[in-house]
């Protein structure tokens, strides 16, 4: 098997996030469940809720984009795979990644509707409530993949947010495919609970079928997938079933299983959390750019939490400060 020229490739949502900072009032006078994502399925009432935003901050988001976006900064080789619409949130969105360095190829959908954005309100105690409207991220056809960049990568990186729709279902599992065709390895996040419960089903055939390699999720997702209200009964459910599970633990830390093996990390400190947006992302690129960097589970644990250590102290998805630099040799 030849070697990768690319650490990750990554599908996911291509999306614009327009953050603000809200009470707790305003976000329960919009009908909103607090630090919960919620998605908006007409084009007029995500423009309504983005005109009684008040000022924000617009940065290119999408939970694998963001992942990538954090390896990139760490030094590893990625690509994406996601849809943008032919308009301003679309040339944003790419001009943002490529600039991150990752190679961005897919063309920009002619047409209705407009490009992804998630309109995400930051309350005084760092937690972020999302309303997200996928617009053309949602039309990501098979035809979009280049199976020759998937091949070439160590890992294929899916996320469970883009499992909703036709069209990119189908491309994800062509994807898949092509991954483990190619003898590569496909980690997958679950995303979030409401993902989970309305394609339990299949995230759980992709699991028992060995189709999926690593697993991400934090422990909300790994009961809510597995149905228990106990998440030791939950890890060991899933752990025997992949190469590799990680479960985060909020401000307990992580933990990883891998062929009986247990490894916990415990969080990095921080002196406030600004805003949790894109915690799990950057985790799971720590995470990520260890294991293709021949990090041990440990290391690799420990970089994760340094990156998710960044982002949620301060406002957006995206880290500011200098991952390598926080990251030191495990970099």
């Amino acid at each position: 098997m030849n070697q990768p020229r690319y650490d990750v490739v990554a599908i996911g949502n291509a999306i614009v996030d327009i953050l603000s900072p809200a009470t707790d009032a305003f976000v329960a006078e919009h009908g909103m469940t607090k630090g919960q994502m919620q998605l908006i399925f007409s084009p007029a009432d995500a423009d309504a809720l983005y005109a009684s935003m008040g000022p924000g901050q617009t940065v290119s988001g999408g939970s694998a984009a963001n992942t990538v976006a954090g390896m990139a900064m760490l030094g590893s080789a990625c690509a994406f795979i996601g849809q943008v619409a032919d308009d301003e949130l679309g040339d944003i969105f790419a001009h943002d990644i490529r600039a991150s360095g990752i190679r961005f190829d897919v063309p920009a959908r002619a047409g209705q509707p407009t490009t992804g954005r998630c309109l995400i309100f930051v309350t005084p105690d760092g937690q972020r409530t999302m309303n997200t409207f996928l617009g053309a991220s949602h039309y990501l056809p098979t035809q979009a993949l280049d199976r020759a960049l998937i091949a070439d990568a160590a890992y294929l990186y899916i996320e469970g947010y883009l499992w909703d729709p036709e069209e990119p279902r189908a491309a994800m599992r062509e994807a898949i495919a092509v991954a483990k065709g190619a003898g590569r390895k496909v980690a997958f996040t679950t995303s979030a609970e409401f993902v989970i419960d309305r394609h339990r089903a299949d995230f759980l055939q992709l699991i028992d079928e060995g189709q999926v390699d690593l697993v991400f999720a934090n422990e909300a997702e790994l009961m809510a997938l597995t149905e228990t209200t106990d998440i030791e009964a939950a890890i060991a459910a899933v752990a025997p079933k992949v190469e590799t599970l990680v479960c985060t633990l909020s401000e307990r830390g992580a933990l990883a299983m891998r062929g009986g093996e247990r490894t916990e990390v415990a969080a990095e400190p921080i002196d406030q959390v600004v805003d949790t947006t894109g915690a799990g992302d950057l985790f799971a690129a720590g995470f990520l750019h260890g294991q293709t960097h021949g990090l041990d589970l440990a290391r690799s644990l420990r970089l994760g939490a340094i990156c998710a250590a960044e982002v949620i102290s301060h406002v957006g998805a995206r880290p500011l400060a200098d991952l390598k630099t926080l990251a030191g040799e495990l970099a």
